[in-house]
C-alpha cells in the first residue's frame, strides 16, 4: 500500500487532488491510503512515519511548505515530497529539501499520473528497509543502512546514525529480535 499525505490549506484543492489520486488508484490497481492535512504545523505535529509521499503546498498561513519540509526531513529523510505551488519562483529553493518534484497549480490528471508513475517506479527500485522509532521528540523513520551502531543508554537505547543520535525506549533484547534477520550482530552480551 502507498500512503500519501496531502498538505494544503485549500480544502477544495485537497478534495480535488484526493479525487485524482483515487482515479489513479482505480486505473493502476495500486492500493493507496490518503491522509489530508490543512497546514504544515498539523502535518509536522501529527507526522506518521508510514507516509511514502507528501503533496505539499508551499504557500500556507501558519507554517509554509518549505519550513514544513525542513522539519519533515529531520524526522524522515526518505519520504517523497512533491511541492505544489502557483508560483515558479520557489522552484530551486525546494530542492534543498530533496524534493521529488514541483507541480504548478492548477494540476491536471495527466501530470499527476506521470509523477505518480515515476515515483512508484523509483520507489520499487530504492525500497530501503527502515526502522520506525518513536520517542518524546517525535517519530523517526531510520533507514537500516544509516545505522552505525546501537548502544544501551540510561536504560534505553541510543541509535547512532549517519545523521544524528536517536533515543529509543525499547530494550536491547526487543531490538535484537526486531533486527534478527537484517544483518545486525550483537557484539557484547553481559
Amino acid at each position: 500500500m502507498l500512503h500519501i499525505a496531502i498538505c494544503d490549506d485549500e480544502k477544495n484543492f485537497v478534495q480535488y487532488l484526493t479525487d485524482l489520486l483515487n482515479q489513479y488508484s482505480r486505473e493502476t490497481g495500486k492500493d493507496i491510503k490518503i491522509t489530508a492535512y490543512y497546514d504544515g504545523m498539523e502535518l509536522v505535529g501529527k507526522y506518521d512515519t508510514s507516509i511514502d509521499l507528501i503533496f505539499l503546498d508551499i504557500q500556507m498561513k501558519l507554517m509554509d511548505g518549505l519550513h514544513t519540509a525542513e522539519r519533515i526531513r529531520q524526522m524522515d529523510e526518505n519520504v517523497g515530497i512533491i511541492f505544489l505551488t502557483t508560483l515558479t519562483q520557489y522552484g530551486l529553493e525546494g530542492y534543498k529539501y530533496q524534493a521529488t518534484n514541483y507541480i504548478i497549480k492548477p494540476l491536471k490528471y495527466v501530470r499527476l499520473k506521470s509523477e505518480m508513475d515515476k515515483f512508484v517506479a523509483r520507489r520499487q527500485k530504492e525500497e530501503t528497509p527502515s526502522l520506525f522509532i518513536t520517542n518524546d521528540t517525535g517519530k523517526y523513520k531510520v533507514p537500516l543502512k544509516s545505522i552505525r551502531y546501537i548502544e544501551t543508554f540510561n536504560r534505553n537505547l541510543m541509535f547512532h546514525t549517519e545523521q544524528e543520535n536517536i533515543i529509543c525506549y525499547k530494550s536491547m533484547k526487543e531490538m535484537e529480535k526486531e533486527l534478527q534477520d537484517k544483518n545486525f550482530v550483537r557484539c557484547n552480551f553481559s
